[in-house]
């Protein structure tokens, strides 16, 4: 790889740090980019980081980024004040560098030219990558969406499971976890986990080890599934930091289009997301399933 070319790490923000056009993305959020654990030593003359807001990952992104610069590259990192950037300049000065701080739209942007020793560079990314959960073997990392734990709403969900059949899909696969429940099932033909975050996608490729499971790295909503007896789902409902609460939905009207008529859906949210209307206007019968510990789980019928 060309020692001339610039990366970047997350969606751009031309206002607080510009990027080329044509600079290689390393998010494991973008579909089709590379994984910036991959890149060679000193690829890039410069990169610009959307730093993320967990500190074990941001770490890890910042030091990756750090490696794949070029002798007295640039690097641009930034992010909101209480979403990491208050932590952004201490975190460089840790790894060895000299930072230029600004801030612009309640943003904190920091400026580096690569140091010639990276100090903690093998300890910040040991941290960051991925590992096998001691409990249970199962292969996550720092930065998946409840990457050590089961999350209370995918828990939720396990508990009132039935046995599927046929051919199916999990919108927002993570780990595995809900397929491999799913999969316990022999009468189930196929599973197709469809996953935007890579390092969830390859954390679950390792996890699932049945033939009957596919993988897609990609966005739901793009996934172009049809005539599916079965969807499980729990659905993201933040972007960038904020509830969005159209993901759920989206996420409901993606698993509409994609099953058969008489297949079925089941979801989980949480308590207070309003996906009831959304679920009546797109299946023929809803059954809330169960309620309790701020979740709702929903039977949903074509």
């Amino acid at each position: 790889m060309s020692a001339l070319r610039t990366a970047l790490y997350g969606q751009a923000d031309h206002d607080l740090a510009p990027a080329a056009p044509d600079a290689v993305q390393l998010s494991p959020l973008v579909p089709g980019s590379t994984d910036i654990a991959s890149i060679p030593d000193e690829s890039f003359i410069a990169v610009t980081v959307r730093a993320p807001a967990g500190a074990v990952e941001r770490r890890f992104v910042l030091a990756h980024a750090l490696r794949v610069l070029a002798p007295n590259g640039r690097l641009t990192a930034f992010a909101p004040k209480d979403r990491g950037g208050l932590r952004l300049k201490k975190e460089l000065e840790a790894l060895g560098c000299e930072v230029g701080e600004s801030a612009r739209r309640h943003n904190r942007i920091c400026l580096v030219v690569r140091p010639a020793v990276i100090t903690s560079l093998d300890d910040a990314i040991a941290a960051g990558a991925p590992r096998q959960i001691a409990e249970n073997g199962l292969w996550t990392q720092p930065g998946v969406f409840s990457w050590d734990r089961l999350d209370a709403g995918t828990n939720a969900l396990l508990q009132v499971l039935p046995e599927f059949s046929g051919t199916g899909a999990d919108f927002g696969g993570g780990i595995g976890l809900l397929a491999l429940n799913v999969l316990a099932s022999s009468k189930v033909t196929k599973l197709t986990l469809v996953e935007l975050d890579h390092r969830a996608f390859d954390a679950a490729k390792r996890n699932v080890a049945d033939p009957r499971a596919e993988f897609v790295w990609g966005d739901v909503r793009q996934a172009g599934l049809k005539d599916l007896d079965f969807i499980v789902s729990n659905p993201p409902f933040h972007d960038g930091g904020g509830e969005d609460k159209t993901l759920g939905q989206a996420f409901i009207a993606s698993a509409a289009a994609a099953l058969r008529k008489g297949g079925v859906l089941w979801i989980v949210a949480n308590r207070h997301l309003p996906y009831e209307a959304i679920l009546a206007e797109s299946f023929a019968k809803v059954r809330l399933v169960e309620e309790g510990g701020g979740y709702k789980v929903f039977e949903a019928k074509k």
